[in-house]
């Protein structure tokens, strides 16, 4: 994994994404997704690109569960948008790089 790709857990969820003041996308999935490991090569570019403006991580809804079943996460990959603690965005399936850059280019603002 990427240094600028976070790796968040249910234990440091709330300091990491809901308390940062600064905004967050994470992408929820699975080691058992298909789709989100397609997806990963994209994240990782844009957790680079992006790197100082947006904080940009995974989680693994398999080995954390608590927050994607608090947030309502039904299906995977799902790319939801932080700022301020709240869910401003969020993008589900597969989508291509220039709409997750143009979320993260609104986000970042």
């Amino acid at each position: 994994m990427s240094t600028t790709l976070r790796e968040f857990t249910d234990a440091d969820f709330m300091s990491s994404v809901m308390h940062n003041p600064q905004p967050v996308l994470v992408d929820f999935w699975a080691p058992w997704c298909g789709p989100c490991k397609a997806l990963t090569p994209t994240i990782e570019k844009l957790a680079g690109e992006f790197a100082g403006r947006v904080i940009v991580g995974k989680m693994d809804i398999q080995a954390q569960p608590l927050a994607a079943g608090e947030l309502g996460i039904r299906s995977i990959p799902a790319l939801l948008f932080f700022k301020g603690g709240r869910v401003v965005d969020s993008l589900m399936g597969v989508v291509n790089e220039g709409k997750i850059r143009d979320k993260l280019e609104e986000l970042a603002g």
